[in-house]
């Protein structure tokens, strides 16, 4: 039987042509409209109610989260991802720092959680810093094809090096230095103790500023300390450095006047080109004692296969955990996690129920993956890219859903990342039909394409899509009620207050959910893959 599309489908079908199925025009559309506010918020309230706490790796949290994934992608007909089973292992080991430490320097003691975070990655129960020379090495960033070397010439080796938080691009909004405004992989705080550790530090210390963390220092606190979980390494990760934390602003300012240097002009110089210097005669000091414990988290992963090309995937992706429960809190101890990342999980399951009301499967695969661990460094998606379950050459595209649109409908969807490769048109193309267009990163300097799942994806070569929301509201209503929502919404980041509320206006994430189903269903009826654009650093191996 001869296809027919709505006109998103069909323009892509027409340059590219399709296979014959009985899905009809009519079939897609209803499809579209199966995802809807109400069935989104129920799923919603289950992942992020007290009962899962806060759905922490390797906790109880997980196994109910696990087992509420298997239960809806099982009743919608979908077929274990992995085998004969839905999950896939994802072996961790979680460090947890005793809080009762403290870090000396300048013959002063910095207090935990007030002044700084320290830590180790080490699988070790003791590692320590002592009498360790600081050396301020401006972004911490060795970027060859920048030109730039903030270590050229230093020898690190058994010293403590304190950075700057983003990448020089930032700091002074030149488009021509790095990326401009948005920021880099350089500029994250994975990059620097990655580096710190390649140039044989013995400690990496990161100064905070809200502004290029875009986050502030609560987000700090309660995401560095407790629970901190990484991979079991054969060599114990003992090629990182021996500590690595944070300190506020404030500390900061008040080590380098002791060390007889003004921050802000350091800050400038930094921000100038490749820049370090020693901080005189300050030394730290400090111990972490870790306890240790070896667990084993879950990538969950469910595939409807595909009626034409069953070996061809399209996989939607979104992290199901969050910060679990921190019984040492007074009042409430759950990260209930309800925007970050319950909705996006939610999200997985509503558009996976549209993709199975068609009468026929589509014509690729459709595979939805939801990993563990994204708060403790992308852990999750990391392990699935260097052990994945369906190869980079049989996977077409991934579309990531990181805590969806909470503030009613918009003219426009944001696309982090814009401008790296063809999903961008095919997401123009979705959007048009509902009135809207396609805008830019709202937030560049926060470096969202470096710092959700698609990113794991992105570096298999695989084209991958992070969009949703956007700027300009439907209507005053829903302005005025966006300028009140936004406020909640960022005073809850990575808090307990991040809970279910009933005056939340889904409607914006029933909008960005319909597009992705949309973009997903038209990437499975073209002939040719997506690609990357040519400026993009991403490219199929």
């Amino acid at each position: 039987m001869k296809r027919y599309f709505p006109l998103t489908v069909l323009a892509s079908a027409i340059l590219a042509g399709c296979a014959s199925t009985s899905i009809t025009s009519s079939d897609v559309e209803k499809a579209y409209q199966s995802i809807n506010a109400e069935q989104l918020a129920e799923h919603i309230k289950v992942l992020a109610s007290d009962e899962f706490g806060g759905r922490a790796p390797s906790s109880k949290g997980e196994e109910l989260t696990l087992a509420y994934l298997t239960e809806q992608f099982k009743a919608l007909g979908f077929k274990p991802g992995n085998g004969d089973s839905f999950l896939q292992e994802v072996p961790l080991v979680s460090l947890e720092a005793d809080s009762n430490m403290v870090l000396s320097i300048g013959g002063k003691d910095y207090q935990y959680k007030k002044d700084m975070v320290m830590g180790s990655s080490r699988i070790s129960a003791k590692q320590s810093i002592k009498d360790s020379e600081l050396v301020f090495v401006g972004y911490g960033v060795n970027a060859p094809e920048y030109n730039w070397n903030d270590y050229e010439g230093l020898d690190v080796k058994g010293k403590t090096v304190v950075m700057l938080v983003n990448d020089p691009g930032f700091a002074t909004k030149n488009p021509d230095l790095f990326t401009g405004d948005a920021m880099t992989y350089y500029g994250r705080w994975t990059y620097k103790y990655e580096e710190a550790s390649r140039q044989g530090a013995a400690g990496a210390i990161i100064i905070h500023e809200t502004a290029p963390a875009s986050y502030p220092w609560s987000v700090v606190e309660n995401s560095w300390s407790g629970e901190q979980f990484g991979f079991q390494k054969e060599n114990n990760n003992m090629d990182r450095v021996a500590v690595e934390g944070w300190v506020t602003t404030d500390v900061a300012k008040e080590l380098f006047t002791k060390a007889g240097l003004d921050f802000d002009t350091m800050k400038a110089n930094a921000a100038k080109g490749a820049y370090h210097v020693d901080m005189g005669d300050l030394t730290a000091s400090v111990e972490v004692n870790n306890t240790i414990k070896k667990s084993i988290s879950y990538n969950f992963i469910a595939t409807l296969p595909g009626s034409e090309k069953p070996n061809e995937h399209i996989i939607y992706s979104a992290h199901w955990d969050h910060l679990g429960t921190d019984k040492t809190r007074k009042g409430d101890q759950i990260y209930n996690g309800a925007h970050d990342n319950a909705t996006g999980t939610a999200g997985l399951i509503e558009v996976a129920e549209a993709f199975a009301t068609l009468p026929e499967h589509p014509s690729r695969s459709m595979t939805f993956l939801a990993v563990t661990a994204e708060e403790q460094g992308l852990l999750g998606s990391k392990y699935y890219a260097a052990h994945p379950v369906i190869p980079a050459s049989q996977t077409v595209a991934n579309i990531n859903m990181d805590s969806l649109n909470l503030l009613g409908k918009v003219k426009d969807i944001s696309v982090v990342g814009i401008g790296k490769s063809e999903m961008d048109s095919l997401l123009e193309t979705a959007a048009k039909a509902q009135g809207r267009t396609v805008s830019g990163d709202p937030k560049p300097s926060s470096g969202g394409y470096y710092r959700s799942d698609h990113f794991a994806f992105a570096n298999m070569g695989v084209p991958a899509m992070y969009a949703g929301g956007g700027s300009e509201a439907l209507d005053e209503e829903t302005a005025n009620y966006r300028k009140r929502m936004s406020l909640v919404l960022r005073g809850c980041y990575h808090q307990p207050c991040d809970r279910y509320r009933d005056e939340w206006d889904l409607s914006g994430a029933v909008q960005d959910l319909q597009l992705f189903y949309q973009v997903g269903f038209d990437i499975s009826e073209r002939k040719e893959w997506p690609t990357w654009n040519a400026t993009s650093e991403f490219q199929r191996k």
